[in-house]
């Protein structure tokens, strides 16, 4: 049926395709949060004693939180067919 109807089969693939880039965007921004919750906790502990003495004897250290600070790394990327 596919096969008579062209349009519906390239639809199809096109709505395969946009799932499959909400899913990645999806991934990514839970892989985000994940890494900043882990940061939020390493760095709660390195502040709170013992830990906070400790820490600088074991080589641990405070990290960053993953913020995209660019507007133009922070915007979705474009998909052109053309």
């Amino acid at each position: 049926m596919a096969e008579a109807y062209p349009d519906l089969k390239a639809n199809q693939n096109f709505l395969q395709l946009q799932g499959e880039l909400t899913a990645t965007e999806d991934r990514l921004s839970a892989a985000r949060r994940f890494y900043n919750t882990t940061v939020k906790a390493l760095n709660t502990k390195c502040q709170t004693i013992p830990s906070k003495w400790v820490a600088p004897v074991a080589k641990v250290t405070e990290r960053e939180f993953f913020d995209l600070v660019d507007p133009a790394e922070a915007a979705v990327p474009t998909v052109s067919f053309s």
